[in-house]
C-alpha cells in the first residue's frame, strides 16, 4: 500500500530522487495505463510546487487526446505540431517554455498558465503521448526539471502496459 510522504529536500536533484521513489511505490504492481496515468498526474500536481495543471495526453488516431489530469478542465484534442504539446510530440523531444505567451501557436487552456514543460512518452520507439505540466510562474521549469521529469516518464512507461495504441 502506498503511503503519502511529504518531500522535504534541499535540492531539485534530491527532490526528483525522492519523487522517483514515491512514483515506484505508488505504481506498485499496477500496470493499467489509465490508473497509472491518473496517479502519476496526482502525484506530480500535489508534490511539485507552483503547478496549476499536470496531466497526460495520449496519442490516438493521429493526434493527442486528453488523459488523466489534475487542474482546471483542459483542451480535449491537440493536433500533432500544434501548441507546446503537439510540437513536443512531433519533435519527440522535451520542450521547456519559460513564457507561454511568447510560444508561437500556444494553446491556452488556462489563462493563468505562464510557463510549461512537455515531455514526450515514447515506448518501443512508438509515441504513446505526452506529459504536460503548466505553472502560473514565469520560467518555472529548468534543465533539472527536464531531466527529473524525463526520468519519471521512463518509470511510468516501465511500469505501465499500453495496449490501445
Amino acid at each position: 500500500m502506498f503511503e503519502w510522504a511529504e518531500l522535504s529536500t534541499s535540492t531539485k536533484t534530491e527532490f526528483y530522487k525522492a519523487l522517483t521513489n514515491q512514483l515506484y511505490a505508488l505504481l506498485g504492481n499496477e500496470h493499467d495505463v489509465i490508473a497509472n496515468a491518473a496517479n502519476f498526474s496526482a502525484l506530480l500536481f500535489h508534490t511539485m510546487p507552483d503547478l496549476n495543471w499536470a496531466g497526460v495526453y495520449f496519442y490516438k488516431q493521429g493526434g493527442l487526446v486528453l488523459g488523466p489530469f489534475q487542474g482546471k478542465p483542459a483542451c480535449t484534442r491537440i493536433a500533432i505540431g500544434k501548441g507546446v504539446c503537439g510540437t513536443a510530440a512531433e519533435r519527440r523531444k522535451t520542450i521547456v517554455v519559460a513564457n507561454v505567451h511568447e510560444f508561437p501557436g500556444h494553446i491556452a487552456c488556462d489563462q493563468a498558465s505562464n510557463s510549461e514543460i512537455v515531455v514526450p512518452m515514447i515506448k518501443g520507439g512508438q509515441l504513446i503521448g505526452v506529459l504536460d505540466l503548466d505553472s502560473p510562474v514565469l520560467a518555472r521549469f529548468d534543465e533539472e526539471d527536464k531531466a527529473g521529469l524525463e526520468n519519471l516518464v521512463e518509470v511510468f512507461l516501465s511500469k505501465t502496459e499500453i495496449h490501445f495504441f
